[in-house]
């Protein structure tokens, strides 16, 4: 009598790829650092960082130095970290604002509308989530006036973002030099990290007419007056290097190309 194999063919299934979710430890890890880096962020605005020590963060987050040792080499990895997550968010929102203002202007990029999507974008997190920017807006306005770390920081993170908002200003004002464009640029990168630094200075001389912290009043008045500001300072030069060539010929001189 014969047997029947019963037994059916063997198909191979696919592995199931299945989402990794990250453990426990995982998450406490990116929960303690990022306490840490809470604790640091203030600290570093309150105090410079120079004003900041590791214990200092520790007894702020209320942890042991050990524990903020085992994360972070020292006070340097940590001020890194600080930039690391805040800078290229802006470096990146103020890139893409310009980028879609040219494309929107086309060939009719203006000194004021360059100004509004360099400027605003870091405005608008100020006023749309303070408690996120506000200190380290207060940590990039001491960066911008400190040679050394301050200027560091300033060229690692945010030279990009500047020489395209230069690019701008050459398409918006191609008759102006352009060594007048980065002297306006420079005025307006000081007055524009003064704002974050919120002093209050404003809001006494005023008498609390004006406040440092309203950035929906900066945001209305900055680029306008900015935008002035290159206007003035362009037409300027551009009547000293006529006055300079007439002289020049009144001399006898030929004139420098």
């Amino acid at each position: 009598m014969s047997t029947i194999n019963k037994t059916q063919p063997q198909t191979t299934r696919p592995p199931v790829r299945r989402t990794r979710v990250p453990d426990h430890k995982a998450r406490v890890r990116e929960a303690s650092i990022a306490r840490i880096l809470d604790a640091a962020e203030q600290l570093f605005a309150e105090f410079g960082y120079h004003g900041v020590t590791l214990k200092d963060v520790a007894a702020r987050v209320g942890i042991s130095s050990t524990l903020i040792h085992y994360h972070f080499k020292g006070k340097e990895s940590i001020f890194e970290a600080v930039w690391a997550r805040r800078a290229p968010i802006s470096a990146r929102n103020r890139l893409e604002a310009m980028r879609r203002y040219a494309e929107e202007a086309g060939g009719k990029v203006t000194v004021e509308g360059a100004l509004h999507a360099w400027i605003d974008t870091d405005l608008n997190v100020q006023l749309e989530d303070p408690e996120q920017w506000a200190a380290f807006g207060k940590i990039a306005a001491q960066a911008n006036s400190a040679a050394g770390w301050g200027a560091e920081k300033m060229s690692k993170y945010f030279n990009p973002v500047v020489l395209a908002l230069i690019d701008l200003l050459k398409q918006a004002m191609p008759e102006c030099d352009e060594e007048t464009i980065f002297w306006g640029y420079h005025f307006v990168s000081g007055a524009m990290t003064h704002n974050m630094a919120r002093t209050g200075r404003l809001d006494e001389l005023s008498h609390g007419l004006c406040s440092s912290g309203d950035f929906e009043s900066i945001r209305r008045h900055m680029a306008k007056f900015m935008a002035a500001g290159f206007s003035a300072i362009c037409q300027a030069a551009a009547a000293q290097k006529k006055s300079s060539k007439k002289k020049s010929r009144a001399n006898g001189n030929r004139p420098l190309a």
